[in-house]
């Protein structure tokens, strides 16, 4: 049953939300979700005038949880959710409005990428990470790729999820499964990356490329 505010609207802006100031795209002070829903449902209280027994009550739920939900010391189920802003008549997305104004934001400034060795990575092949997403359902990692004068051909690229390719500089056969494609500045390529896939044949080195590669965090359903 929902507690119905003594005002018609209430404010729903947390003033205590702080901003990013890094690109790092980490809440500031290390807030994690819990944090935020618990500040967030403390504020959406003290607008309503509600005591923590008030809207425990009101949710079914026992003093003791809201406290710790409130605090941000436990996880809260979506049913809990539920009945939490049922009582609050507010929408569930309320509660994840201010958290999800700081998304992750990676800032990485010109020649300041990772340089890595991805898995089958061969010589001559470099890797520069340009950013990463730090946390979601989604992984995104854009890679800035030169093939050196050095670099041999390799077809045996294989992983999850799907990459777009856009070519930048030089020439290349590229492979994806049983095809092949002739990129030049300027072309780019989207693929299943489950397929075994790279540069088959290097017309014109060196040549850069920006790879971007997504793919699920999650576990594959069973």
């Amino acid at each position: 049953m929902a507690i119905r505010p003594g005002r018609k609207d209430a404010k729903t802006a947390d003033a205590a939300a702080d901003e990013l100031r890094t690109g790092s795209g980490a809440p500031a002070a290390g807030r994690t979700l819990e944090q935020a829903l618990g500040q967030r449902i403390r504020a959406i209280r003290h607008e309503l005038d509600l005591t923590v027994s008030d809207l425990a009550g009101a949710a079914t739920i026992s003093v003791g949880m809201l406290s710790k939900i409130e605090n941000g010391l436990i996880s809260p189920s979506l049913a809990t959710l539920q009945a939490i802003t049922a009582a609050l008549n507010v929408p569930i997305s309320s509660l994840f409005s201010v958290f999800e104004e700081k998304r992750d934001c990676s800032y990485v400034p010109a020649g300041q990428g990772v340089h890595i060795e991805r898995r089958g990575t061969k010589v001559g092949h470099l890797y520069e990470l340009l950013g990463h997403a730090l946390g979601g359902e989604i992984a995104v990692e854009p890679y800035l790729i030169t093939l050196s004068e050095e670099a041999v051909p390799y077809t045996g690229f294989r992983h999850a999820g799907v990459e777009f390719i856009y070519m930048l500089t030089g020439e290349v056969i590229y492979r994806h499964g049983d095809r092949t494609y002739h990129l030049r500045p300027g072309d780019s390529l989207l693929f299943d990356s489950a397929a075994t896939h790279g540069p088959e044949e290097l017309i014109v080195r060196p040549m850069t490329y920006l790879s971007i590669i997504v793919y699920s965090r999650l576990p594959p359903a069973v």
